[in-house]
């Protein structure tokens, strides 16, 4: 596979990351509406909240659940995507 080709399928993957993301986090609970009552995102905000760690990734789940990625944070996944493929490609 020529690096234009792993580039492109890195870039691939990393976009269709992006916009599966907030698909994924309201399936577990992270909804628009806010987390879900006894879903896995109730159970993290739960666990979260007792031991003192993890709130602040429960809040940028339940952001990207309630408001999806931005334009910036999409350009940056797909971005890292095609990076990590010519990396591969470098380093054999």
């Amino acid at each position: 596979m020529g690096t234009k080709t792993r580039i492109a399928v890195g870039a691939g993957v990393g976009l269709v990351t992006t916009l599966a993301a907030p698909v994924a986090l309201g399936a577990i609970g992270f909804t628009s509406a806010g987390i879900a009552a006894g879903s896995v995102a109730a159970g993290l905000m739960s666990s979260a909240a007792t031991t003192g760690v993890g709130m602040a990734a429960v809040g940028a789940l339940q952001s990207v659940g309630a408001a999806g990625l931005s334009g910036a944070a999409m350009v940056a996944a797909t971005s890292t995507g095609g990076l990590l493929a010519l990396l591969t490609k470098l380093r054999k």
